[in-house]
């Protein structure tokens, strides 16, 4: 205490100011460092791993079922040529005959393929005479005549005049196709017909 009357200079009094802050600002520290007056801290609980499922078995049969495979395409003449091309003229051929047909006769628009009893003959047509779909149909004799489609083309299949069966078809406009194949080959006609391959021209 300072005695009364006596007066202290001012160094004395910035000396004891800094005193009391000293002080005061230990006490604050030693209060927030001993965490009075803050929640209890709670250590946060680490989760549990999520249980790892269990594989779900894959039943293998003793004996896995037979894949039937597709049947080769015999494209020429015959099995030995299989990979080839059944050429019928320079803007039309055949991806598919029938097994054992060698090539008998031919032209620059038309081609044989087998014997006298057991053949494939395809033709093509060019110019006015195949303008259009319904003036070729007309010029071409097909007996017992049906319609049907080529490869989504309008087409005619029936009978031929001179034996076997027949289809005839527009490939484009001023280009007229047709397939005739024997009696026992019947069968096969359609099959013949949608393997026909044509380059497409303007």
């Amino acid at each position: 205490m300072i005695p009364e009357g006596q007066d202290i200079g001012p160094a004395w009094r910035a000396a004891l100011a800094a005193l009391a802050l000293g002080v005061t600002s230990l006490i604050i520290y030693a209060l927030f460092s001993s965490g009075f007056g803050r929640p209890p801290h709670t250590a946060a609980r680490t989760p549990e791993p999520a249980p790892i499922p269990e594989p779900t078995p894959i039943l293998i049969p003793a004996e896995p079922p037979a894949i039937a495979e597709p049947p080769a395409i015999v494209l020429a003449a015959g099995p030995s040529r299989a990979g080839t091309l059944a050429v019928v003229s320079d803007d039309l051929w055949l991806t598919y005959l029938p097994r054992g047909l060698e090539r008998a006769g031919g032209g620059a628009s038309w081609a044989r393929f087998g014997s006298a009893d057991r053949f494939v003959e395809a033709r093509v047509e060019h110019g006015t005479v195949a303008a259009d779909w319904d003036g070729y149909r007309e010029r071409t004799t097909v007996l017992d005549a049906r319609t049907t489609t080529v490869r989504g083309r309008p087409a005619t299949v029936g009978r031929y005049p001179g034996g076997g069966r027949v289809i005839v078809w527009l490939e484009r406009a001023g280009m007229g196709a047709w397939i005739r194949v024997s009696e026992s080959l019947g069968d096969e006609l359609v099959a013949i017909a949608a393997s026909v391959k044509a380059p497409v021209r303007d």
